[in-house]
């Protein structure tokens, strides 16, 4: 069993999707008392808004649940992050492509599509809502609100931890 997970969520550009996803997944993380050993960030595969913060939109739909994306800054992922974190998490197949082109062979395994973690999934990607009006962030919410139980209930599994046993 490990000591801590590493979760790297992944899109186009980290000021949409990713950055929601680590927003949720962060206060999942923390309302289960497990911030201590799940560490949880995201980046884009493009450096189109590196330093920025998420997209306005994002940040409200976000606010309105109860989710906090102020202090997240888009940053570009690097081949470092294969290494450094045990799960990087595509929101779409293009970027998964991307990633996958990016990463180290010996880490191939740790890149997957975030939306697999989703219990009762249809769909396994995480639509960019960037061009489209306030629904779509509120359904990029919905898909990763489901695919966030999954995913912390695989890294709860991953881990020594009291709640598992």
């Amino acid at each position: 069993m490990k000591s801590e997970v590493r979760v790297l969520f992944v899109c186009l550009g980290n000021i949409c999707r990713s950055p929601t996803a680590e927003g949720v997944f962060r206060k999942v993380v923390d309302d289960a008392g497990m911030a201590t050993c799940i560490v949880v960030d995201s980046a884009g595969t493009h450096a189109y808004h590196t330093g920025e913060a998420p997209d306005r939109r994002a940040q409200l739909a976000a606010e309105k649940r109860g989710f906090d994306l102020s202090k997240i800054m888009a940053r570009r992922v690097v081949v470092e992050d294969f290494s450094q974190f045990d799960l990087v998490l595509a929101m779409d197949q293009d970027n998964l492509r991307l990633l996958r082109e990016q990463c180290p062979e010996e880490y191939a395994d740790r890149v997957r599509l975030f939306l697999e973690f989703a219990a009762d999934h249809d769909e396994l990607e995480v639509p960019d809502p960037y061009y489209g009006g306030s629904l779509g962030f509120e359904r990029v919410l919905d898909l990763i609100e489901r695919a966030s139980s999954g995913l912390l209930k695989h890294c709860q599994l991953r881990l020594d931890h009291p709640a598992i046993k």
